[in-house]
């Protein structure tokens, strides 16, 4: 609406009268601007009816009225009426919110030319925020080397720190870091200094990419050009530290931000905790939570949803529900993403009553549900053998809206192949790719393996070369599925053929520790025990560290085979040793750890030689960091 409280000439106030009674302006016609705008007074480089113009700039840009805006510019230009650069900054900042920065980069090279209205660096700014806040980050960098490196281009104004943040910004989003240092490193020659916003954007940067030190390095460097930091500045900074787990330094962070004056918010206790779930440090977080309370600094949503996430990855998807219920206590509403984490961590901890009465209360309390929350109730019905249950929501979430995706697919597939379903199994694949067009990798894998595991080899060497032909790529899973029912079938050649293909990378799936000990299996099966030990051998320089399961083929093959030249004791002494010349000393200790189980003895040099590397004074020293670490966080 336009404001009466601009001083305009007399002849246009029953106009804005007119207007003042409507909640919006009309759109614009050139009828109306010949009315309106007849003849004016000329007053100076001011006419008379300049203010309406301007106002009705104001007005339309703000409802986002292009069309009447063009009126309106096309007949101030036909009046060679004076434009002013704070009418295109309003129109710029419209066609932002209208997600049309190309209308503003256009707007803008017509300012001088065709209206006459010389840009500063307030309208290559506005323009340049319009264009980083779409995500338009490469076409940021393209515009502002457009305007202020092209040699061919004239401008009578030079980029200010506001500037420089949106292009340092850009970078970072682009991972362009190296080049957004040399750009911050290069303010001062173009008579530009950073300030707390360039610091911040850019430890942001260098944070994302894993160059923590140097974050901090920029925190110190700040002191000494005079610039304090805020709480913004910190929370980076812990942000960073978290992610990468390292908890000690972002604690002693928090200290010396509170030795700088500034208070931890809301962020500050979400990122803290997030770290401490992230490392399984759940108690702790705990109670961060509650001394987050007891300092006045009331949580939300994000932090209740970062306690219930890692409480549900420790398996302790009761502890999670009992915070949802704090959460409703103190007035918050749960979403459909907590819910969908809880629900997922309840079946998979095997309390589907929970689980289901969840979901119900959901219902209840008003929260519609999205596909990930039905994809999650699919999942656990079908963890339960309950896949025609779990077909029923699927049906349930098609009559609402919801399309299923391949995630939905899959559980619902290996659900039924659970049951021993595979005739269903497999016409819900058809219908997957057949009505709902979804081709996935991952459906592919637990349709092999589904088949494979019911005995239906033939149908699933089918899928192996239609998932070729469909130019999808076999992963782990897949490989695995396929060897183990080659091997189930007696065709081992074949199986080994496969586990070849994996191994000398002629797939981008490297053989996993499940893959080796199938074969390890088939092998001492089929008395091939030296071939075995031959891959096991290649196993351990693939830095794959054997499990109890690895251990027990051999012992038992070791057992029955009474021709073979190593005992059973002599063969796990000598996979410790062979741990150990490869530097991988927790794997030579639990294999130790197994051998005193089973009641075998290690040579007395061995034991020396685990045992000794253990008790090392450095990694004892270690380990009593680590625990001060832990009770000092």
């Amino acid at each position: 609406m336009l404001c009466l409280s601009r001083k305009l000439p007399l002849k246009f106030s029953p106009i804005f009268l007119i207007f003042h009674n409507f909640s919006a302006l009309p759109k614009l016609s050139e009828n109306m601007c010949n009315k309106l705008f007849k003849s004016p007074q000329k007053l100076g480089s001011y006419k008379q009816g300049d203010s309406t113009y301007y106002s009705l700039i104001e007005t339309y840009a703000n409802s986002g009225d292009f069309g009447s805006l063009d009126l309106v510019f096309s007949e101030m230009k036909t009046e060679k009426r004076c434009f002013l650069e704070k009418n295109f900054i309003l129109v710029f900042r419209a066609y932002g919110k209208a997600c049309m920065p190309e209308k503003a980069v256009e707007l803008f090279d017509k300012m001088e030319d065709e209206y006459d209205c010389r840009p500063t660096v307030k309208s290559f700014n506005s323009v340049l925020n319009v264009i980083i806040h779409a995500g338009l980050f490469s076409r940021g960098l393209e515009f502002y080397d457009s305007v202020m490196v092209s040699s061919g281009r004239r401008r009578n104004f030079t980029a200010n720190v506001l500037s420089f943040n949106l292009v340092i910004k850009a970078m970072c989003k682009l991972g362009m870091v190296d080049r957004a240092v040399e750009t911050f490193r290069g303010m001062p020659e173009s008579r530009c200094e950073p300030d707390r916003f360039t610091y911040c954007t850019l430890m942001d940067g260098l944070c994302k990419e894993g160059r923590i030190d140097e974050g901090i390095s920029l925190l110190d460097e700040m002191h000494i050009e005079g610039l304090v930091p805020n709480t913004v500045t910190f929370n980076v900074l812990i942000n960073g530290l978290c992610k990468k787990g390292d908890l000690a330094r972002a604690s002693k962070l928090v200290d010396n931000m509170f030795l700088k004056g500034c208070e931890m918010n809301e962020v500050t206790y979400n990122t803290l905790m997030c770290g401490l779930c992230l490392k399984g440090k759940l108690d702790k977080a705990v109670s961060l939570l509650h001394k987050m309370v007891s300092s006045k600094c009331v949580p939300n949503t994000v932090t209740y949803g970062t306690m219930i996430n890692g409480l549900v990855k420790c398996g302790r998807a009761l502890d999670a529900a009992q915070v949802l219920r704090e959460m409703e206590v103190r007035g918050y509403h749960s979403n459909e993403y907590i819910y969908s984490s809880l629900i997922r961590g309840l079946f998979k901890e095997g309390k589907s009553e929970e689980a289901f009465k969840l979901w119900k209360d959901m219902i209840e309390k008003g929260c519609i549900p999205n596909i990930f929350v039905y994809s999650v109730l699919v999942d656990g019905l079908c963890r339960e053998e309950k896949p025609y249950e779990a077909e029923q929501i699927v049906t349930e979430m098609i009559n609402v809206g919801y399309k299923p995706n391949a995630y939905t697919y899959s559980s619902l597939i290996k659900g039924f192949f659970e049951v021993a379903q595979c005739d269903k199994a497999m016409q819900l694949w058809k219908d997957m790719w057949e009505i709902y067009e979804i081709d996935s990798e991952v459906c592919y894998s637990i349709v092999i393996s589904g088949l494979c595991r019911n005995g239906r080899l033939e149908e699933a060497k089918l899928v192996w070369e239609q998932m070729f032909t469909r130019g999808c790529k076999p992963d782990v899973v897949a490989y695995t599925s396929m060897i183990q029912g080659l091997c189930n079938a007696g065709s081992m050649e074949q199986g080994l053929k496969l586990f070849h293909e994996m191994l000398y990378k002629l797939s981008d799936s490297q053989p996993d520790l499940i893959t080796y000990n199938i074969i390890f299996s088939a092998l001492c099966k089929n008395d091939k025990v030296l071939h075995a030990i031959d891959l096991l051998h290649g196993m351990l320089d693939a830095g794959l560290q054997p499990d109890i399961v690895t251990c027990n083929i051999f012992l038992k093959t070791l057992k029955e085979k009474q021709y073979l030249p190593q005992s059973s004791n002599e063969f796990m002494d000598e996979l410790a040793v062979q741990l150990y010349k490869r530097n991988n000393i927790d794997g030579a200790s639990e294999i130790i750890a197994i051998m005193l189980k089973k009641l075998f003895h290690p040579k007395a040099s061995t034991w020396q030689k685990i045992v000794g590397e253990i008790f090392k004074v450095k990694k004892i020293h270690e380990a009593i960091n680590k625990c001060w670490k832990n009770i000092f966080l």
